[in-house]
């Protein structure tokens, strides 16, 4: 892939920008302004071409790294490149993809999981969390729930809000998928009270934890007896 490839995507990336929505974005801490529907389609023309998306992601700009996300192979990243990703990946958005789209395809998942969980840097600690939480959800056979819901119960209070929010999931989700852990998981929501005044909008369900897997049991309920 030559460096003119490289610039004439960065020059079609650069033609999606709109200011509007790079001040709605920095209100969530992302730095791109590009929409995301019009970028996914730039993806489907490119196809992947892991070669285009390791250049893209060292230009360190956050739109062109979702792009290398969308068009990588993720099982072709080593275990260490991946982790010094996760380190070079401030913007919530690109972390999140990042855990996403490409570690949990990839054959280090497991390992990364476990290391970032109990990292001090609390950005890469969210993103150990994000991954115990979508085991939780699709591969919990192993784990320790009993330990998870101890370790959230100790630290999700003081928790930096990305580390706190990883955390709330976590919580959320054992309880929603796991009725044997419910009612601790509602108690320890309850008297930790994190995400408790969280601004809800109407038809939306609060993450405060004792009302998200409330909904969620009921709606489970209600789709096994419908």
């Amino acid at each position: 892939m030559t460096e003119t490839a490289v610039a004439e995507v960065m020059a079609e990336l650069a033609a999606l920008e709109d200011r509007k929505i790079r001040l709605a974005n920095q209100r969530h801490g992302d730095d791109h302004g590009v929409n995301l529907g019009r970028l996914r389609d730039l993806a489907k023309r490119l196809k992947t071409q892991h070669e285009l998306a390791r250049r893209l992601w060292t230009t360190g700009d956050s739109a062109a790294r979702l792009l290398a996300i969308l068009i990588c192979r993720p099982k072709a990243f080593e275990r260490g490149e991946l982790d010094a990703m996760l380190r070079a990946a401030r913007s919530p958005k690109v972390q999140d993809w990042l855990v996403n789209y490409v570690v949990n395809k990839s054959p280090h998942a497991e390992q990364l999981r476990v290391a970032w969980s109990a990292d001090p840097d609390p950005a890469v600690a969210s993103a150990g969390w994000a991954l115990t939480t979508e085991r939780v959800i699709r591969n919990p056979d192993g784990l320790d729930l009993a330990a998870l819901l101890e370790a959230i119960e100790a630290n999700m209070k003081a928790a930096p809000p990305r580390l706190q929010w990883a955390m709330n999931e976590c919580l959320g989700q054992i309880g929603i998928e796991h009725a044997e852990h419910r009612d601790r998981v509602i108690d320890i929501g309850e008297r930790l009270g994190v995400l408790k005044d969280y601004p809800t909008p109407p038809g939306c369900t609060s993450p405060f934890v004792p009302i998200w897997v409330g909904e969620m049991v009921r709606r489970q309920a209600a789709r096994a007896g419908g």
